[in-house]
């Protein structure tokens, strides 16, 4: 089951498969993670309104000297802009000192005040809807729209409002958080996955798992590499490498091709260590309909 270099979105357009995130990477140094990950072969870089680090993602791009149109650029649109549809984007754009983006995510389907209160006036359908309406509205200021931690559940509710299918959404995905019921169900609607926290996040027991270090072992790369590789390995899946170690983000340019053996037994790790890293608690919506949250206390 080969891994692959890029994904077709629903809109036509090809996003590459790996992808550098930003996520908790600090000021003055995701500038340099972007650069040197542009200089090494990377050419999708993911950040977010909320990481607080557009401007330097943006001045990364800028340094690597990579033209805008080789490099696929996502952001997301932050919780409490949920009523400030037309003027978050704008603000993205400004930050990034970029024309465009490629990609544009709802970052939860969870409406807050800037306190991350939850604000349970407005329906995120109708953030959703405004969405559509600023990309139907600048189709050369923003390239594809989606979502972002959106669950089966969610999606059902969705789809029944949406006029324009999301191309992605980006849920948290690796061995502890397979998710395939998600992946599936997203793969049969048109919907690219995204995976993020691929590795299980900082100091995570997957890097030492025995399967994992098995299956590292067995094509000599890292675990990480491994961690890496099943989501690529994933139809419809792209994945996001996060880091800003020089060396790391070389290192996690490996992506190898698994077997569907290697695959299962990956797969098979949530069963025995379940484990979600990014629960939905904090946005103070609930269980946002994943299963794994049902009956459990925040």
């Amino acid at each position: 089951m080969p891994a692959s270099k890029t994904v077709k979105l629903n809109t036509g357009a090809e996003m590459p498969t790996l992808g550098l995130g930003t996520w908790k990477s600090g000021p003055n140094e995701v500038g340099n993670a972007v650069e040197v990950a542009l200089k090494n072969g990377y050419r999708h870089i993911d950040t977010a309104t909320a990481y607080g680090n557009e401007s330097e993602v943006g001045a990364g791009i800028k340094a690597s000297g990579v033209p805008r149109e080789e490099i696929f650029l996502v952001t997301k649109l932050t919780n409490s802009d949920h009523k400030n549809v037309p003027q978050a984007l704008e603000n993205s754009l400004k930050a990034l000192d970029t024309p465009y983006l490629d990609l544009w995510l709802m970052h939860w389907p969870a409406p807050s005040f800037p306190d991350n209160k939850p604000d349970k006036s407005h329906n995120w359908i109708d953030t959703w809807k405004a969405m559509e309406a600023v990309y139907k509205a600048n189709p050369d200021k923003v390239k594809a729209i989606g979502v972002s931690n959106v669950s089966i559940d969610f999606f059902e509710i969705l789809l029944k409002e949406a006029t324009v299918i999301p191309a992605v959404n980006q849920v948290e995905l690796h061995p502890s958080c397979f998710q395939e019921d998600l992946v599936s169900y997203c793969r049969e609607k048109g919907i690219v996955l995204t995976a993020y926290s691929a590795l299980g996040s900082d100091a995570s027991p997957l890097l030492t798992n025995p399967v994992v270090e098995k299956i590292a072992k067995k094509y000599d790369v890292s675990t990480a590499n491994v961690l890496l590789s099943v989501q690529a390995n994933r139809p419809g899946v792209t994945v996001l490498a996060k880091s800003v170690t020089p060396s790391r983000i070389i290192a996690n340019l490996k992506i190898v091709d698994l077997t569907e053996e290697d695959i299962k037994e990956l797969s098979e790790i949530e069963k025995t260590n379940p484990r979600r890293v990014c629960t939905p608690w904090w946005t103070g919506w609930g269980d946002l309909g994943f299963p794994d949250m049902k009956g459990k206390a925040p």
